[in-house]
């Protein structure tokens, strides 16, 4: 096997801490000794034990002389945890292959320099796309301080998100719902507008076994979201965070007291500002958000800037009607030229639905 097949290898060992690692990135470490895999590792939830340290720890015979792979470059400060450069280095490991480098400015560099420093040869950037791909949301959050938002919605094939008459249950099969439940797990939050909330009365959980639940983000510029929801029903038990322009203390306690968090963001053209909303969330250490809001709330989060990827599901139906709502409302763009474009985009088949997903262009 070569440096790659190893490093996919340990992609493949890093996905596992999907969902249990946020703020920190996914990692995959795998140690080689004379051609033969002698440990491996990942970073299985934050605050543990880093993904070369669990490595090194899984190892049966001496990894003095081997090659470690690792995903991301290794850290070289005390955090939660000590340094992993350190334990590489006592570990006697010969030679070390990375993926990515760390953007983290305590790391950034650091780590390769400190391990060459100590006379460890160092291969850099092996599968650096895959593993950049891997950690997009990190390497976005550690870099801007702003959840990495993911606009998502379903609609048919003739661009329609419900009927005529408003009925939207369901669009896509049973799949693409359950692809959307494991979406839930892995990002940090999940964030709706108020009017989502009155005309569906969602949960918005994670419905796959083992499953970690979004914290819930509520757009509710004038506070309507009613306390007999679900939302606000359990928002001791589901994390839930109300972000809102009302000023009204007495208002803002009946929510508080049901449990729910409610965060005063300043007013922008009659709404919240969400560019403020960002920076506020990225200060709770929240690094990532699946945007499945309405029409309206998905043209505020493009025409705002805060939306870095879009996850299409397309299911192969016609709704028709004149009337019957598209997924992205307001006034939109006036000319072709300026529309809002997907880069680097691809498609994957769930079941008979389609999903396009593409990082917005901006």
């Amino acid at each position: 096997m070569n440096d790659s097949e190893y490093m996919r290898m340990a992609l493949e060992l890093a996905k596992k801490g999907c969902g249990y690692t946020a703020p920190n990135p996914m990692v995959g470490a795998v140690i080689v000794k004379n051609g033969k895999i002698i440990g491996e590792g990942w970073h299985e939830r934050y605050g543990g034990s880093h993904a070369e340290r669990n490595a090194l720890a899984s190892c049966k015979t001496s990894p003095r002389g081997a090659t470690m792979y690792v995903t991301l470059e290794p850290c070289c400060h005390y955090g939660k945890q000590p340094p992993c450069t350190d334990a590489v280095i006592e570990a006697g490991i010969k030679r070390v292959v990375v993926g990515s480098g760390d953007p983290n400015p305590l790391v950034a560099g650091k780590g390769i320099k400190i391990l060459r420093e100590h006379g460890i040869e160092v291969e850099e950037n092996i599968l650096k796309r895959e593993c950049d791909k891997l950690n997009e949301i990190f390497l976005h959050y550690i870099s801007t301080g702003l959840p990495f938002v993911v606009m998502k919605y379903a609609m048919t094939a003739d661009g329609k998100i419900a009927t005529y008459t408003g009925k939207s249950k369901w669009i896509t099969g049973e799949a693409a719902r359950e692809y959307v439940h494991r979406q839930r797990h892995r990002y940090s939050g999940i964030m709706v507008g108020s009017g989502t909330v009155v005309a569906d009365d969602p949960m918005l959980t994670c419905r796959i076994p083992g499953g970690k639940n979004p914290i819930r983000i509520i757009c509710d510029s004038r506070l309507i979201t009613p306390l007999i929801s679900k939302i606000a029903a359990t928002a001791k038990e589901v994390k839930t965070i109300i972000a809102t322009c009302c000023e009204d203390k007495d208002k803002i306690s009946k929510y508080e007291k049901m449990g729910c968090n409610i965060l005063c963001i300043p007013e922008s053209n009659g709404h919240i500002d969400l560019c403020v909303l960002m920076k506020r969330l990225g200060e709770e250490k929240i690094d990532s958000i699946l945007l499945e809001g309405g029409a309206m709330l998905n043209w505020s989060a493009l025409k705002s800037g805060i939306v870095n990827k879009a996850q299409i599901y397309i299911a192969p139906k016609l709704f028709g009607g004149d009337t019957a709502k598209a997924p992205i409302g307001g006034i939109g763009v006036e000319v072709p030229e300026n529309a809002f474009r997907l880069k680097n985009t691809e498609m994957t088949r769930l079941g008979e639905d389609f999903l396009i997903e593409g990082e917005v262009d901006i």
